[in-house]
């Protein structure tokens, strides 16, 4: 019997939540549309339904490719990462500018959307982060305050032991690991109101 290596076995445990998920909102997504085409007045509580179906369904489509299986020569479309950017994004004060123009392999894109989960931990009042691939991938964040606690940055890039790290921080542990199999290297900037991974 084979058995799949660690990291394949965490990816495949985060597609098959991603994938158990999404049936059933989009399913109570289907349902709030017959409510409203049935003539039930959109109050308040259906409105707060509908919001929150539609964020659950961004959040489990970016899950899906963050943490995820990536397949070697799969990719992902550039109008399908924008929708997903944008729907995650939506209503809240953090923006993001994916400003690659083609359509990456889908195993670029988990490494960005991973180091863009680091970004979001770093802005929790909200920011700019822009996405580009001159040469290497850089991802930068812009905001009036930004949030840095150094011992899970050292994860990133090894310049420390780093902290333990928490559910809510599981991408800094994901992302170097995942940087290390590609056979890159990734470094962190960061000074007064900026940071930025690149790789």
């Amino acid at each position: 019997m084979l058995s799949a290596p660690k990291d394949d076995l965490t990816a495949l445990l985060g597609s098959r939540i991603c994938h158990d998920l999404i049936s059933p909102l989009g399913a109570i997504g289907n349902g709030i549309e017959l409510l409203m085409m049935s003539g039930t007045a959109p109050g308040p509580e259906m409105t707060l339904i509908s919001e929150s179906v539609a964020n659950a369904n961004a959040r489990i489509r970016f899950f899906r490719i963050a943490y995820g299986m990536a397949s070697p020569g799969q990719g992902v479309a550039r109008n399908e990462i924008r929708s997903i950017l944008d729907d995650t994004t939506r209503g809240g004060r953090l923006s993001i500018d994916w400003q690659v123009a083609d359509n990456p392999p889908r195993t670029e894109v988990k490494l960005a959307f991973l180091a863009l989960q680091c970004m979001e931990a770093a802005l929790p009042h909200g920011g700019r982060v822009t996405v580009t691939r001159p040469d290497r991938w850089r991802i930068e964040a812009q905001a009036e305050r930004v949030k840095i606690e150094p011992e899970l940055w050292a994860r990133l890039d090894g310049s420390g032991p780093g902290a333990e790290i928490a559910a809510a921080h599981v991408q800094f542990a994901l992302l170097p690991d995942e940087i290390r199999r590609s056979g890159r290297t990734l470094t962190v900037e960061a000074d007064t109101g900026r940071v930025a991974i690149s790789y």
